[in-house]
């Protein structure tokens, strides 16, 4: 007996939008998935100003935020994954930005 794999092509963002409480991502097949930000530590402590610099990356198939240094792939979301930091990277990453504070 053979098994097949089944391909499944992993739609681009085309958008993004972070609330308080919701990360919203627009797909290229016309849906939009929207997950708790507090699936994402980082996302959570950002300011509004942080939260919208992001870019795509890799064709669509992420989002970066330069001034949080986070990366979340559209394939996660999709999958239902949350941040994979560990609490002693997000540690580190908070006493960083108390020692220097970010512009409102």
């Amino acid at each position: 007996m053979t098994i097949s794999a089944i391909e499944i092509e992993i739609p681009s963002a085309i958008d993004v939008h972070v609330t308080d409480d919701t990360l919203t991502v627009d797909l290229s097949d016309g849906r939009s998935i929207s997950v708790p930000v507090s699936w994402y530590p980082r996302l959570i402590q950002a300011t509004e100003s942080e939260r919208k610099n992001w870019r795509l990356i890799g064709k669509g198939h992420g989002i970066h935020w330069e001034d949080i240094d986070e990366d979340i792939s559209i394939e996660g979301l999709l999958a239902g994954r949350p941040s994979g930091e560990s609490q002693a990277s997000l540690k580190r990453w908070l006493q960083s930005r108390k020692a220097h504070p970010t512009k409102v």
